[in-house]
């Protein structure tokens, strides 16, 4: 599988440590010496912004996927190659994931997890066919990587499924990933 773009889901808020900031704007530096486009919440704010600053100064395509109400908060980063406004966030969390060609979770809020959670549970029943990565920073999603085994561990996640979600910490590791991932089948159920 080739990936020419990456849907990055992320904050929107700096968070309490500096490093996640400085880190964001390295994935961004990284996307674009990579010639992989970004796709993400077109937000100027936190982690977001960082990401699509970092790919930006660095001559990299980014596309950005804001609802009109953030629109017109006035939160959208300037500057951007391309700007797609939907209607809601659902529609938003659609056309990014038919956009982009595998989707990257970096520490975030909610948000970010129910975005990473939804292209996850998708896989599952067969309506995402792309790879779906977790970037655990400094440990960020440690618990969560935790979560998703008890769900296993009590049958609510086969392996299946809990090993098509990739937790890494450096880009180059989930390009490759991605770049080799094997679509797994949809989930079936006995009658």
């Amino acid at each position: 599988m080739t990936i020419k773009r990456l849907a990055i889901y992320c904050g929107a808020l700096n968070g309490k440590d500096k490093h996640y900031l400085v880190e964001a704007e390295k994935v961004g530096e990284w996307l674009a010496g990579h010639q992989i486009e970004l796709v993400y919440g077109g937000g100027r704010h936190g982690l977001m912004g960082a990401v699509a600053r970092g790919a930006l100064a660095n001559d990299g395509i980014v596309h950005s996927i804001i609802t009109q109400e953030l629109y017109d908060r006035g939160v959208a980063l300037d500057g951007v190659n391309d700007r797609q406004i939907t209607t809601n966030m659902d529609k938003r969390k659609e056309k990014m994931m038919e956009m982009a060609d595998g989707m990257v979770a970096f520490p975030g809020g909610l948000g970010t997890l129910e975005e990473i959670s939804q292209a996850a549970s998708w896989v599952t029943v067969g309506d995402n066919a792309k790879p779906v990565a977790i970037y655990n920073y400094r440990g960020y999603y440690d618990e969560l990587k935790k979560q998703l085994v008890k769900m296993n561990q009590a049958g609510f996640l086969e392996d299946l499924y809990l090993n098509n979600i990739y937790f890494g910490d450096n880009m180059d590791d989930i390009l490759q990933f991605m770049e080799s991932y094997q679509v797994p089948h949809h989930r079936t159920y006995d009658n």
